[in-house]
Order: C-alpha cells, then sequence, then structure tokens
C-alpha cells in the first residue's frame, strides 16, 4: 500500500473548528480581523531563539492594528517542546509556541494544543503542510516551513541527474569514483535517510484512513517491506557495498566535499557547507530502485495555540492573517532557508535553484507520522537495518523487527 501524497488528509485537512467560534479570523476576513482580539491584552509567543526578528514587523503590525501586545520570547529548540508540555497545565506556558509537526501526537495526548481555524486559506498552503498540520482530522499547526532530503549532485563531476538508483551509482564510477554516493548511516542506521527508498517498495510505516495515519495498519511488514529489507541487503556488506554502517555524517559530508562522492542524500541543512566547500551543487530527486517513486519524509515547522489559552481568538487571529502571509512566511524563510509553507511564499522563494530542486522534491514527500505509535517504531527499525546491511538474513531480521513494533505499539 502506497501513501497517496495528494489525498492523505483530504476528509480532514480543512476542518472547521466551530466550538472556538473563530469565523471572523479565517484569511479573507481580513477587514475584521482583530476585532474579537482587541478584547484581549497580550499573546505571549514562543518562539526559536533565530527567529525572533523575523516576526517583530508581524507582532508591531498586530499590536498597532488590534491594541493587542505580542510578547516574543525567544527559546532553545531544545527546551520549547518540553517546557510547552509542562507548563501549559499550569497556565504559565505562552499563548502560542513554535514547534514541529511530529510533535502532534505527544501534544494531543497531553491535552495542550488547541485547534486552529484556517478556514479558505488552508487551500493556499502546500498540501503536504495542510497535512502535516492536521492531526485526527483536525488542524492544530499553522505551518510556516516545509523540509526534507534530496540528493545533492556534485554537477562538475557528474553533470547529468540520474534516472534511477542503479544508474547513479553507474554514473559515479563511470566519473572514476569508487564510492559514487554517500548518506549517512550509522552503527544503529538511519531508516529516516533510507525511506525514500523503502517507499519505492509501496512500504510506508502506517497504512491511512480519512483521519490521517492509522496506527492499527501497520504496513512495514508488507510485502513491500521484505523486498526492499533483501534490496537493502544486497546494497550492504555481502553486496555492492553501497550502504555501509560505518560512514556517519561527517564522513559522509567529508567524502562529498573532498570529491570522492558526487551524490549525497541529505538535507537543506547541509548545503551551504557544500557550497562554501567550492562545490558546485544541483539538486536532484532521490533515485528510485524500482519503477516507482521514491518518496522521503516531510518534516513541516509551525506554531500551535496552548489549550490554556484564554485569548485563542486573538491567538488564531495572530497566526492565520498575520504570519501565515507572503511577507512574513518570506521573513521566516529568510531566517532559516527552508521552503515556506504558503505557496505563493514557496514559489518566489523557489527562485532560487537549490530551493526550487527541494521543493520538486518535496512534491512527492509524505508527512513523517506524529501519531504516538510511531515512537515504537524508530528503534527497532534502525537497527534491524543496520544489522541487514552488514549482512543479517534480510526477510527474518525484517520480520522480527516487525513483530517487536507491533508489539511495542499493542503494549501501548
Amino acid at each position: 500500500m502506497r501513501v497517496n501524497t495528494k489525498s492523505l488528509l483530504a476528509a480532514g485537512a480543512v476542518a472547521v473548528v466551530a466550538t472556538l467560534g473563530l469565523a471572523s479570523c479565517a484569511a479573507g476576513d481580513s477587514g475584521s480581523s482583530g476585532d474579537d482580539a482587541s478584547a484581549a491584552g497580550t499573546l505571549t509567543v514562543w518562539v526559536d531563539s533565530e527567529r525572533v526578528d523575523a516576526l517583530k514587523g508581524a507582532a508591531a503590525d498586530y499590536t498597532e492594528k488590534t491594541g493587542v501586545e505580542v510578547e516574543l520570547v525567544g527559546k532553545s529548540v531544545d527546551d520549547i517542546k518540553d517546557d510547552f508540555i509542562q507548563q501549559v497545565p499550569t497556565g504559565k506556558g505562552p499563548d502560542i509556541t513554535m514547534g514541529a509537526h511530529d510533535w502532534l501526537g505527544e501534544l494531543s495526548t497531553n491535552g495542550v494544543v488547541a485547534p486552529i481555524e484556517l478556514g479558505d486559506s488552508a487551500g493556499d498552503y502546500l498540501p503536504v503542510a495542510i497535512d502535516a498540520s492536521t492531526y485526527e482530522g483536525t488542524v492544530y499547526m499553522l505551518p510556516y516551513a516545509v523540509e526534507n532530503i534530496a540528493v545533492l549532485r556534485n554537477a562538475d563531476l557528474v553533470p547529468e541527474p540520474a534516472t534511477s538508483f542503479d544508474d547513479m551509482i553507474a554514473r559515479g564510477k563511470a566519473a572514476g569514483l569508487t564510492q559514487p554516493f554517500v548518506v549517512e548511516q550509522g552503527a544503529e542506521g538511519n531508516p529516516y535517510h533510507l525511506y525514500p527508498f523503502q517507499t519505492a517498495f509501496g512500504a510506508p510505516v502506517f497504512g491511512t484512513n480519512d483521519q490521517g495515519y492509522d496506527p492499527t495498519d501497520l504496513q512495514l511488514g508488507s510485502a513491500g517491506g521484505e523486498q526492499f529489507a533483501t534490496w537493502l541487503g544486497g546494497q550492504g556488506k555481502n553486496g555492492t557495498g553501497v550502504f555501509n554502517t560505518d560512514i556517519d555524517g561527517e564522513i559522509a559530508k567529508q567524502a562529498f566535499l573532498d570529491g570522492t562522492a558526487a551524490f549525497w542524500l541529505t538535507g537543506p541543512w547541509n548545503v551551504g557547507a557544500a557550497i562554501d566547500g567550492g562545490i558546485n551543487v544541483a539538486i536532484d530527486p532521490v533515485p528510485s530502485p524500482t519503477a516507482d517513486v521514491a518518496s522521503p519524509f516531510a518534516g513541516v515547522k509551525g506554531f500551535f495555540v496552548s489549550s490554556e489559552s484564554k485569548n485563542k481568538v486573538a491567538a488564531n487571529d495572530f497566526l492565520v492573517n498575520y504570519l501565515g502571509t507572503e511577507d512574513v512566511q518570506l521573513e521566516l524563510f529568510e531566517a532559516g532557508n527552508i521552503l515556506p509553507a504558503l505557496s505563493a511564499a514557496a514559489e518566489t522563494a523557489s527562485s532560487d535553484p537549490i530551493i526550487e530542486g527541494f521543493a520538486a522534491v518535496g512534491e512527492e514527500a509524505v508527512p513523517m507520522p506524529a501519531i504516538p505509535a510511531m515512537g515504537s517504531v524508530w528503534t527497532y527499525w534502525g537497527i534491524a537495518e543496520a544489522d541487514i546491511i552488514n549482512g543479517a538474513d534480510p526477510v527474518a531480521t525484517w520480520q522480527k523487527m516487525v513483530a517487536d513494533v507491533q508489539a511495542a505499539i499493542d503494549a501501548g
């Protein structure tokens, strides 16, 4: 079963949260923006410290329009989620926090986030951003950025993109390289980076229903999963040797920077190092080992409203009608160089060929599952892949991993 990226959450992606009484806050109603919010005094917003400056203009504009003060509090990204979960129930947390979509399962389980009404503006965002912002049919996050991995190619060594996984290896060898392709692995594996190849065999982690990912439908154990495991074993220690658990992130980076590898599967966070290293970088889709598309995970960043906020109307208004504008999304893009979630801003940002390349790959990306059951998957999944790369029986190892994951999910 393949995850349909175009209709993953079609039934629930634009859920209307009538109980909040936020109809006047929907984008397109800018004439009434702030009419109800003006009764509130202050909005406290926790923000990644590196993005505080990007929001100052929107905060000032909102205060000028509504009289509501917006207090921006810079926080370490390492602390925001845990602090939010701990403080919201006490009433001491913020009205709004910046965060990542894969927190949603945990935030929802802890009851610390409130729904957001996007109204008609839901159609203004990249579909994957809305899918990722939706949990059990309800939107909980105002998205501002979409991130996914892609293949960085040294265009001086290999001028044209590969048409398949095998073609990538062949092109690299034709360029005189003994190690054409690198990807971060490590002793405990790295299923995040290998996921595009797994999806090419029709083996997502979970199936989907009209509410999103279905925790009762573990797809890792499908026939496609076993086919992927068999292929992975053939690319490991006892096969071609393309995948190697001795290659961690730094080793992979150095191989690309040294020109000993022409292709590097990684994310936009490593592009700067490659460009600074003098590499002529091109961004390519992940080359598939099958006839189907290799779909990476998408990670979406955005803003959540606290379930205990006394100013939910103002918070929704500020998010949808101020942070959900092209100018602000581009300010956030310039602060982090990650593709904006708003379609118009994404189009503007894509005038940069690097961003355009990641955006093209992102069109086939699927949201990383945010459901709590995903927490039972990661450790078993990565270790199994590492074992297979290092020569363990692919099918038997994969089947045991699936059984362990299912048992962990059942145990809750």
